[in-house]
């Protein structure tokens, strides 16, 4: 099972959701799931993981869920230098026992243009960045995942299931 993740934030709380799926050309999910949090850590310039890292580890345990892949939002190392984004913390926090693919809107200072997944018609790519998967494997994965539009169909479902009232 692959589970996709995003973290929507509303004052000193949390709402994390999970979109979990067997195929990356799935267009519906198996299975949606939701997690409030309360008293997250405020934003801290630099250190977005140690806001975003708790939040996701209560979704995957409060459902008791066992992926054989994570996707987030976000990167997993960022720039040139490979320093560690949120999805090598969490890659790390798991033993590195499950692989890890960063799926992020915006690109990070530095990235290799080889991150670079374009979906769609779209003349904005995704960034992908990977723990424990090849980078180029985690792209195609990304390239195949259903929908017409930059954003695939079920990432952009997990989006919007965080940000639901």
């Amino acid at each position: 099972m692959i589970l996709a993740v995003d973290v929507d934030y509303r004052e000193n709380k949390a709402v994390v959701a999970g979109v979990c799926f067997e195929h990356w050309s799935d267009e519906s999910p198996l299975l949606v799931v939701r997690t409030d949090v309360a008293d997250v850590e405020p934003y801290e310039p630099g250190f977005f993981y140690k806001r975003e890292l708790p939040c996701i580890l209560k979704l995957i345990e409060a459902h008791e869920l066992s992926p054989d892949l994570i996707v987030v939002d976000g990167f997993v190392v960022l720039g040139d230098d490979s320093k560690p984004g949120l999805g090598m913390h969490l890659y790390n926090a798991l033993k590195g026992k499950i692989p890890i693919i960063g799926v992020a809107k915006r690109r990070f200072k530095d990235t290799e243009t080889t991150a670079e997944v374009f979906r769609g018609e779209s003349k904005n790519p995704l960034y992908v960045t990977t723990a424990g998967i090849d980078d180029e494997i985690a792209r195609e994965f990304i390239q195949t995942m259903h929908g017409k539009h930059r954003i695939p169909t079920l990432l952009k479902l997990v989006d919007s299931e965080c940000r639901a009232i």
